[in-house]
């Protein structure tokens, strides 16, 4: 199963750096790029103002801000009926379709990317479960690790990770 945090934030990558290569402006500053990877409910009034007038100046970025929105709508769904999950399935189609025809390089990287993840968005779209646990022992362990500047014997870190982490 896809994780949903990787998948978005993957497309923003990609999508960021589409950004970059029509305004080379946006790669030295961290406030525009910054307002262009927020979600539009998440902006200020004063953000929004500022976004709305770089975004008249760039009308390409513009664009790809929309697509974005609506993409980052698209794979942030969950717990969704068979129904609708079938609903978004078209949406994904139209998506990763624009994406491939793209001019950026980016952009179809992106489109190939979740056309070969299909499957995963899918059951994403339909179950909520989460790597979150998993990913919360990784961190435990190593902070144990970095505290032990590194065990002479395995079997004592084994013990120790299996006292923390239950």
């Amino acid at each position: 199963m896809a994780d949903r945090f990787h998948v978005v934030r993957l497309a923003l990558h990609h999508l960021m750096k589409t950004c970059r290569t029509i305004d080379p402006d946006l790669a030295g500053g961290r406030g525009m790029n910054r307002l262009l990877q927020k979600h539009a409910r998440n902006l200020t009034g004063r953000q929004e103002n500022r976004l709305s007038d770089y975004l008249s100046r760039q009308p390409a970025i513009a664009g790809i801000y929309r697509f974005k929105e609506e993409l980052i709508a698209l794979l942030t769904a969950k717990n969704r009926t068979k129904a609708q999950c079938r609903l978004l399935i078209y949406r994904m189609l139209e998506a990763i379709t624009e994406l491939k025809q793209s001019g950026f390089e980016e952009c179809r990287k992106v489109g190939r990317t979740l056309e070969n993840w299909q499957a995963e968005i899918g059951r994403m779209w339909r179950f909520s479960r989460s790597n979150g646990i998993t990913e919360g022992f990784h961190r435990k362990m190593k902070l144990i690790q970095r505290r032990a500047f590194g065990f002479r014997n395995f079997e004592n870190y084994r013990r120790r990770v299996r006292a923390l982490c239950v």
